[in-house]
């Protein structure tokens, strides 16, 4: 699964806006609200999976669980 879709499957429902830009020299940066969250610089590697999942739900609280049926 993407960083992209594991964040949105949690947090879609709150989440205005989700956006995904290219960069050079080996960047990548994942910010929340304007503040960085992750950084591959400073941790010297990509996130593990659910990484960023966890640091979200920092900020965030808990996974909504959006996706119920309602029948």
């Amino acid at each position: 699964m993407s960083l992209a879709a594991e964040v949105l499957s949690r947090w879609a429902p709150i989440m205005r806006a989700v956006e995904l830009q290219s960069g050079s020299g080996g960047v990548f940066e994942v910010m929340l609200d304007g503040e960085l969250v992750f950084s591959k610089k400073a941790a010297r590697r990509f996130p593990k999976p659910g990484e960023v999942a966890g640091l979200f739900e920092k900020k965030l609280g808990p996974a909504l669980d959006w996706r119920k049926s309602s029948t």
